[in-house]
C-alpha cells in the first residue's frame, strides 16, 4: 500500500515538472505565436505508469479549436525540447486538453445570479 502511494506521488512530481517546463516551453518559444502566446498550463496529470502526461491549458482565444490544433501541431518540437531540459531517463508522452473549468464557474455564477429568491 505504501509503495503505491509513492507511486502516484512520484506521478505527481513528474506531472508538476512537466507543466513547469512546458509552459517556460511555451513563454521562451513560443512568444511570438498568437494563438500559443495565450496559453496557460492549469494542470497536470501523469498516467501509464509515468508514460504519459495530460497537461490542461486555458486560453483567451475564442477559438479553441485552433489553439488545440496549433498545441498539436507544436506537440513533437515542445517534447524535443522537453526532453533537452528534463534530467531524466525517459521522456513522458504529453497530450493538451482545454480545461473548460472557469467558463463552467462562470455558467454557474450567472444561474445563481439569475435565482428569484424572494418568492
Amino acid at each position: 500500500m505504501i509503495k503505491k502511494q509513492n507511486n502516484s506521488n512520484r506521478a505527481a512530481k513528474v506531472a508538476s515538472k512537466v507543466q513547469t517546463l512546458v509552459a517556460e516551453i511555451l513563454r521562451d518559444k513560443f512568444s511570438e505565436d498568437d494563438l500559443l502566446s495565450g496559453v496557460s498550463l492549469v494542470g497536470a496529470v501523469a498516467h501509464g505508469g509515468l508514460q504519459f502526461v495530460r497537461l490542461f491549458y486555458y486560453s483567451r482565444s475564442e477559438n479553441i479549436a485552433s489553439v488545440q490544433k496549433r498545441l498539436d501541431d507544436a506537440t513533437k518540437m515542445i517534447r524535443y525540447e522537453l526532453a533537452a531540459r528534463m534530467n531524466q531517463k525517459y521522456v513522458p508522452d504529453i497530450r493538451f486538453e482545454y480545461d473548460d473549468t472557469l467558463e463552467k464557474a462562470d455558467r454557474i455564477d450567472r444561474l445563481l445570479d439569475n435565482l428569484d429568491l424572494d418568492k
